[in-house]
Formats: structure tokens, C-alpha cells, sequence
């Protein structure tokens, strides 16, 4: 079974599948949906942007199509089926996927994440919604405020699992499936299969059927892959460089820090490329509106941390950087699948200086792919060029010595005339004699000696002092 057409979907799905393009099912995609439409719990492991989006909505959807009505009460609309994310940009980004394939039916979608004014989000739940997509943390503060009542959830799943362990949800999680039924269908879909990921199923779910369409842990065959040797200071000229030379429209840049995330957006945007930062600073409003941009052509690099490397799904991205070589191996993975999404070709460059070279190995060893190195030319380009050793004796310059050296620049900082004073700080100066306190007539004899002292300095007036005698 490879086609949408041969699932006997509701019409109403079958019809915004079709209005969609959808046609031949992704390997996921084929495997997952009859096993979720059976009832079945589901571990999947896939390449990320192989639609594992549509590997669970669609049986969700089509199993509560029965569910549809389209009265007004919300309690004839309660919470069917929760899926969790670990970032904002997903959940939104998967319940705008929900909202198209249910656009035909009576079933609601609503989403909630962070960083927004809960009154929209809690008006939309207390008018019912069959699907709720959420984040952890912002789901977790609706049911504390009883605006998300959990009680009749019925599929659960759990979409980028190990990444919402990776950032530390792990209690969070434990805390919400608490809330719902026993009795529950629960489905856990992530790109990479750790040790912890398994336990999490071992705790949560009930006979899990496994679904590996791919080697955990493996690359798309898609992207391909270049590495460079470059120092730190040079990364952005080979960054400029490869765009010009690869004549790339559009590309994630993916740094380790947000500080650095900012900077880096900043130095691009003057040498005049359309450049957007999306890191965990922003406010949601700011990363939604750099998001929207990108997707609409108006800016051509992204530049992010991993906020934005797992799940998002922008099509036609040509190409990814990794300005900076993720601290976790894993990390790689989910970047380079920004691009060469559903089939498409992509291109995964990243630069790696000498301090770089044992998170390049981690890579090696998580992939279980031998990485070679690939030599970049880069143009010299120096504002300011070197001047050797002989050039810092203060001379003027002679146009013998510009013409002795290409490298040499015209531009020599004059030194400072020398302060006796600093050059010999401990030798002593002449001090007026005692007989010459007294007199009036000798104060021009105080006066400092000439080069004996810094003529900058004014010496210490002498005045009398009178002193307690003891007994």
C-alpha cells in the first residue's frame, strides 16, 4: 500500500489530502497509518522531513471522525487526542498541518505553547477542541488553571520525544500523562533512539509495534554532506564564499549560543544580505514574524540556534549551515534535516576549526560515516596589513621602505615622544638643598632638573611641619 487513494479515507480527509498534492505515502507514512488505524501503540524512528506529521494526524483523524457533531456545547467537543512538541515553531507548524487535513470536517484543533497571552488560548479551549496540540510547559499551566480538562483523552502522542528530554521535559511529561486515561492509544515518534527514549516507552507504552524505516541515528541520503577546515576568524568569509560560489538562494545558519546567533546576524545584515535571528530571547511574536519571512522569500538566511533545527518544515531550503559544530552529536542530525526534505536534493555545510575536531568525531561515531575534510581557498582580506618587527622603531618611512614590501602598510602609527621618567623610574633627582628653603630668592633653584624628571610632573611644594616632642 503506497497511495493515499488506497487507505478509504473519510471523503472529507481524502478530499484535503488530495488539495494538498498527496499522493504516494512516505516509508513512514505507509507502515505507521495501518498500525495506528488498528489501535496500536507505535515507536517510529524515521529521517527528519519524511512526514511524520501525516503518519499519525491521518488515523487520529479518521479513527474520531465518529466523534464529529457540530453542536455548540464545548462538552459534546472534549480533548481526544494530545500531541506534544517540544518547541513553539512545531507546534504551531503541526497544527497548522492538523487544521488542513480536518478543514472538510466538524473537528476542532486549537494549539498552545508559551511565550503568548493565555486568554486567547483559554477562550479557544473552553469552546472545545477534539485536538490539542501543546507544548510541556504551557499545557501543564492550563491544567493548573482548569482550563484543559484531560479526563477523555484518547490517542497520545509524543513527537520529537528525545528532544523534549534533551531540554529537560522528562518531569513534565510524567506530570501530564498522569492526567489522562489508563486506557489510551500512545504514539511515540522521534528521528534518533537513545537509551532514554527507550525507557520512556518501556514506561508509557503498552506493546509497542517498533517502526524503523531507516538506521537509527542515519542521515538523509539527500543532503549531501561538506566539511571544512576553517578557523574561527574566517568563518564568515567562507560562509559569504560558499554562498557566492554554490549560488545559494536561501539557508539555515545554525550557531551554538544566542549571543553568538545575534552577532552573527548582525555582521551579515551589513555586508548586505537579508538576514533574520531566531534564537530562545526572542519573544514568540519576533520568532513567528523571522519564521514568516523566511518562508515568504524576504529574508535569505536564517540564522538560529537549535530552537529551530528540529521539526520545521520549510520547503525548497537548498541548503544548511553549521557556522558552529553542535556540542551534541544527535544535534547534526536534526540541523542537516532542514534541508533535502521530501525527496528534494540538499547541501550540509559546516565549518569546524582545530578545537572542533572531537565533536566532529562524536559525529563520526554517531552517524557511522567517515568524514574527510574539504580544502577552502579563502582571499586574503585585510584591512589593516601586518607590519614586522622592523617597522615599530618610530621612523618615518621612506619610500624605499614602502616599496620593500607589498604588506607593508603607509599607515604606521607615530610613537610617542619618551618621558625620561617612565624609561628610568628609579633613578634619583637632584633635591634642592635645606639651606635653600629659606630663602626665597632660590625657588627657581627647586625646579626640576632637565630630563632628570618628567616635565608632566609638578613636584611636591615643601612647607613646614611642626612635630610633638616626647619626654
Amino acid at each position: 500500500m503506497n497511495s493515499f487513494s488506497q487507505l478509504q479515507l473519510d471523503p472529507h480527509l481524502a478530499q484535503a489530502v488530495a488539495e494538498m498534492g498527496y499522493e504516494s505515502m512516505t516509508p513512514i507514512q505507509a507502515q505507521a497509518i495501518p498500525v495506528v488505524l488498528s489501535g496500536q501503540d507505535v515507536m517510529g524512528a524515521a529521517q527528519t522531513g519524511t512526514g511524520k506529521t501525516a503518519a499519525f494526524s491521518l488515523p487520529l483523524l479518521q479513527r474520531m471522525i465518529k466523534h464529529e457533531n457540530s453542536s455548540t456545547s464545548p462538552a459534546r467537543h472534549p480533548v481526544r487526542a494530545l500531541v506534544l512538541l517540544p518547541t513553539r515553531e512545531l507546534a504551531d507548524q503541526v497544527a497548522q498541518q492538523v487544521k488542513l487535513y480536518a478543514k472538510y470536517t466538524q473537528l476542532r484543533c486549537a494549539v498552545v505553547f508559551g511565550g503568548m497571552d493565555m486568554k486567547p488560548q483559554t477562550a479557544e479551549l473552553k469552546r472545545g477542541v477534539e485536538v490539542l496540540v501543546a507544548t510541556p510547559g504551557r499545557l501543564l499551566d492550563h491544567i493548573e488553571a482548569k482550563t484543559a480538562v484531560l479526563n477523555q483523552v484518547e490517542y497520545v502522542v509524543l513527537d520529537e520525544a528525545d528532544r523534549m528530554l534533551d531540554i529537560g521535559f522528562l518531569p513534565d511529561l510524567q506530570r501530564i500523562l498522569s492526567y489522562l486515561p489508563k486506557q489510551r492509544t500512545t504514539l511515540l515518534f522521534s528521528a534518533t533512539f537513545s537509551p532514554e527514549i527507550k525507557r520512556l516507552a518501556s514506561s508509557y507504552l503498552q506493546n509497542p509495534v517498533t517502526i524503523e524505516v531507516a538506521r537509527p541515528n542515519q542521515t538523509a541520503s539527500t543532503v549531501t554532506q561538506l566539511f571544512f577546515n576553517v578557523n574561527e576568524d574566517d568563518k564568515r568569509r567562507a560562509l559569504k564564499l560558499i554562498l557566492k560560489q554554490k549560488e545559494i538562494s536561501q539557508a539555515f545558519v545554525f550557531v551554538n549560543s544566542k549571543l553568538g546567533c545575534a552577532r552573527l546576524a548582525r555582521s551579515l545584515e551589513k555586508d548586505g544580505l537579508r538576514t533574520a535571528a531566531l534564537h530562545g530571547d526572542k519573544s514568540q511574536d519576533e520568532r513567528l514574524k523571522a519564521l514568516e519571512a523566511f518562508k515568504k522569500g524576504e529574508v535569505d538566511l536564517l540564522v538560529c540556534t537549535d530552537v529551530a533545527a528540529r521539526g520545521l518544515d520549510i520547503k525548497d531550503v537548498p541548503a544548511v549551515f553549521n557556522f558552529d559544530v553542535p556540542f551534541n552529536a544527535e544535534d547534526y542530525i536534526h540541523r542537516i534535516g532542514r534541508t533535502g526534505r521530501a525527496g528534494a536534493e540538499g547541501l550540509a555545510v559546516s565549518f569546524a576549526s582545530a578545537s572542533d575536531l572531537r565533536l566532529v568525531a562524536d559525529i563520526e561515531k554517531l552517524t557511522k560515516q567517515k568524514i574527510d575534510f574539504t580544502v577552502l581557498e579563502l582571499e586574503e582580506e585585510r584591512a589593516f596589513p601586518r607590519r614586522s618587527r622592523s617597522d615599530d622603531d618610530g621612523r618615518p618611512r621612506r619610500d624605499s621602505d614602502e616599496r620593500s614590501g607589498p604588506s607593508r602598510s603607509r599607515f604606521t602609527p607615530v610613537k610617542p615622544p619618551a618621558d625620561p621618567f617612565f624609561d628610568k623610574p628609579y633613578e634619583a633627582s637632584v633635591q634642592p638643598s635645606s639651606s635653600d628653603v629659606n630663602d626665597a630668592s632660590s625657588q627657581a633653584d627647586m625646579a626640576p632638573v632637565r630630563g632628570s624628571i618628567s616635565p608632566n610632573i609638578k613636584p611636591k611644594r615643601k612647607v613646614a611641619a611642626l612635630f610633638k616632642t616626647t619626654t
